[in-house]
């Protein structure tokens, strides 16, 4: 029987793929990152800074390597929803994302839920 990846497939491995540039970014800047979680009053931000990375890790191998993808897409969506409430909290309920809104993590996580049924 040949392999073969269905449009579904493609969707979750891009959703797992896009965590990669928020991770390096992270791990980068960890020093400066805190801040932004603690202006969320997400505190102690090293804590969820942590916490972040490795659910993001999780989220981007297992949804594009296909390990264990419900959980992975667990992992996304918990860090998106994160992310779209950490916008709304710092920048008020603003919906562009000119203005920092919370639409993008919205929507990927739409996609990563998507991607897993």
């Amino acid at each position: 029987m040949p392999f073969e990846l269905q449009p579904h497939d493609y969707l979750r491995i891009l959703c797992g793929i896009w965590f990669l540039p928020h991770l390096i970014g992270k791990i980068r800047n960890f020093d400066k990152a805190p801040g932004t979680f603690e202006k969320a009053g997400l505190k102690p931000g090293e804590a969820f800074l942590v916490l972040t990375i490795v659910l993001e890790l999780l989220a981007a191998v297992g949804m594009a390597f296909n390990i264990y993808p419900r959980v992975a897409t667990g992992c996304a969506i918990v860090v998106l929803l994160g992310a779209s409430y950490a916008l709304v909290k710092i920048n008020g309920l603003k919906w562009r994302w000119q203005q920092m809104g919370p639409e993008f993590p919205l929507f990927w996580a739409l996609a990563c839920l998507i991607s897993a049924l």
